[in-house]
């Protein structure tokens, strides 16, 4: 399977390209929404593209030949009750550049190039319910405050549509550490001007940290996980074919355990892809019949580096094709 098949097959779902971290980098690192407030919902535009139509998206560095200052972006995605976190759901940023202007578009004061596509991206959260992006600080759009836009496809019938802002005075520090670059000192907009966070921005604030000459940031996102059950068309109909039951070990080293429930006779096939959305190991495992399975591939002869990958599960029935992933972590 070419990589423009397989990153339509994922739909929802893809690489979860951030490496779970320690308990101890979590606790010095993050500050959590600890109340797992529902974050609230926002505009989606005006700029938005659909970034799971094109596969180029699937990326954690979000840049291509930007200029601006370099920010690390990490995301929890949490479900409201219990806070638990959310793996395996795709999480879409998108933002304009140091000059206020969005790729994609060019119409009104947005005078971009249709045919540009920095900084937009697509990850999928892994087993903390984390994605990381690479990109550049956003500039000032004119009548807004300094923002990120960020949507969380829950399923396929369900998405949390938002936006994030920093703290005021970390976000014009750093404007007036880079004012050649960014043409200014300050955000001109405060937080109660602006029409998106002048009714609550509590739990759309990200925090900001300087680190040497490039930025940190984290934000946790609480969304509704309840919706997990009211899922759509594409979730439905692979349920009646295939069914997986927790992959062991996970994270694994070489040999993957893949239990799986074979509900209509199928040709199996495994694919591993990595976070760069290129497929590095695959295992036909023929016709099976109705069933419960554990199947077993073995990673070693493709010496994978560390880190994240989708588990691929093709059931092929005459009927049609169809796929499950899984986000797995190789140690």
């Amino acid at each position: 399977m070419n990589r423009k098949n397989f990153l339509k097959s994922v739909g929802l779902l893809g690489a979860g390209l951030s490496l779970p971290l320690r308990a101890n980098e979590r606790n010095s690192q993050f500050k959590p929404n600890e109340d797992c407030v529902l974050v609230p919902s926002e505009t989606a535009g005006p700029f938005p593209l659909d970034l799971g139509e094109n596969s180029f998206f699937f990326r954690q560095d979000i840049r291509e030949d930007e200029q601006g200052v370099k920010l690390n972006m990490k995301m929890r995605i949490v479900d409201t009750d219990g806070c638990t976190p959310m793996p395996n759901v795709r999480v879409n940023i998108w933002h304009c550049d140091k000059d206020g202007i969005y790729s994609g578009y060019n119409t009104g004061s947005n005078q971009g190039n249709t045919e540009e596509t920095h900084l937009r991206g697509y990850q999928i959260t892994d087993t903390n319910g984390d994605v990381d992006f690479v990109t550049v600080f956003p500039g000032i759009y004119p009548g807004r405050i300094c923002h990120i836009h960020f949507q969380v496809f829950v399923s396929s019938s369900y998405s949390a549509v938002s936006q994030f802002t920093f703290a005021v005075n970390e976000k014009n520090q750093l404007y007036a550490a880079n004012s050649e670059i960014y043409g200014t000192e300050n955000d001109p907009v405060g937080l109660t001007q602006d029409f998106s966070f002048a009714d609550g921005y509590e739990h759309q604030l990200a925090t900001l940290e300087k680190s040497n000459d490039e930025y940190n940031s984290f934000l946790q996102v609480a969304v509704d996980g309840s919706t997990l059950t009211n899922v759509g068309h594409q979730e439905r109909e692979t349920a009646k074919v295939i069914g997986l039951r927790d992959i062991y070990p996970n994270p694994f080293h070489n040999n993957i355990q893949i239990p799986i429930s074979i509900k209509q006779n199928s040709y199996i096939r495994f694919e591993l892809w990595n976070m760069n959305g290129q497929e590095v190991l695959s295992s036909d495992k023929g016709h099976l019949g109705i069933g419960d399975y554990t199947l077993e591939i073995n990673t070693a002869p493709s010496n994978l580096p560390v880190g994240n990958y989708v588990l691929q599960v093709v059931a092929n029935n005459g009927k049609g094709v169809y796929k499950l992933q899984r986000v797995l972590t190789k140690k």
